[in-house]
């Protein structure tokens, strides 16, 4: 049996398998809507691929894909998580996934840690529709999805949180956003409790590669990195706005600004955690320790290089996210 839902952009085809799962297929109605995965089978129901599909169009397969494929999401999180924490640390704890979206990063971690306690936190309600669907499907009924009432504020009377996630979420607040909301999510953490922020673009690195993948554009100023980015990028339109692509991620981070941000608002009460792993000392190793076999002559070159700008700068400047574990001394 096929069936098909309409959207404006794309159509889309949906065909029961002998085992259960579903074959879904998208097809644009012209040649410049971008559809980052056209083919995906999943075993979601047709009631939910209809809701992600409403909010999220052409990129159905894709938000489907975040909390359906282990090599996602999961991979991020683990190896942001697993590096500091071993998975008993999280033993009936609370966590707040903050930026939470459509919800794949909750309930991926309610996977992991089955006795753990869950707020996912986002302010886009469409988003949460399909965060709360997503739980209801998986039967993750203790999992509680809270609205922001503004961009640079958290719900009113959070209780406390042994952990806080922000997965792929700091890049894409904007510069008036990062000082309050970092202050208040940090505030929300009880005496040891940890932050952890992942899949944040290292703003220091020469190649903007998260939003337009042009060259030395992190070292820009503004106004030029926009004028640069509507000419030479493919991935951004002639009339985008500034803002706009600074909600897209177009200004990462660094671990020097994170830090600044709760030293100047929180007190130096807290801690930047090392890896447990004893040959892996910062983000240099760690990158160096996550990259592939090939070409390792040139890694341990740019290895080499990287360290030496470490020690005579203090800033790391490595091809990958920022992955950092801060915890509250006091």
């Amino acid at each position: 049996m096929s069936v098909i839902l309409e959207h404006s952009e794309v159509q889309v085809y949906i065909d029961e398998l002998p085992n259960g799962r579903r074959e879904i297929s998208l097809k644009p109605f012209n040649d410049f809507t971008f559809i980052p995965i056209q083919h995906y089978q999943t075993s979601y129901p047709i009631d939910l691929i209809q809701l992600i599909l409403t909010i999220k169009g052409p990129y159905l397969c894709d938000e489907i894909r975040r909390d359906n494929d282990p090599s996602y999401v999961q991979k991020s999180l683990e190896e942001a998580i697993f590096l500091y924490l071993k998975a008993t640390d999280f033993e009936n704890k609370r966590i707040l996934d903050f930026g939470c979206g459509s919800g794949a990063s909750t309930v991926i971690l309610a996977k992991m840690f089955p006795t753990i306690q869950l707020v996912g936190v986002d302010f886009i309600a469409e988003s949460l529709s399909i965060a709360k669907a997503r739980a209801k499907y998986y039967g993750f009924d203790t999992i509680k999805f809270l609205l922001s009432p503004s961009n640079e504020e958290l719900p009113e009377n959070m209780r406390q949180f042994d952990y806080v996630m922000l997965s792929a979420v700091y890049e894409h607040l904007l510069p008036n956003e990062r000082i309050p909301l970092l202050s208040q999510i940090y505030k929300t953490l009880k005496p040891g409790g940890i932050l952890f922020i992942n899949q944040t673009p290292n703003r220091f690195f020469p190649i903007e590669r998260h939003t337009t993948g042009i060259p030395l554009l992190n070292y820009m100023p503004d106004r030029v990195a926009l004028a640069v980015a509507h000419r030479l990028s493919k991935r951004v339109s002639a009339d985008e706005p500034w803002e706009t692509l600074l909600r897209k991620g177009i200004r990462g981070a660094t671990e020097q600004e994170i830090r600044g941000i709760l030293h100047d608002n929180c007190g130096d009460g807290f801690t930047s955690l090392r890896p447990r792993a004893s040959h892996l000392h910062d983000s240099i190793d760690i990158w160096y320790e996550r990259t592939s076999n090939k070409h390792k002559v040139l890694k341990r070159l740019m290895k080499a290089i990287f360290k030496g700008l470490y020690f005579a700068s203090g800033i790391a400047v490595v091809p990958d996210h920022l992955t950092l574990a801060i915890r509250k001394d006091k």
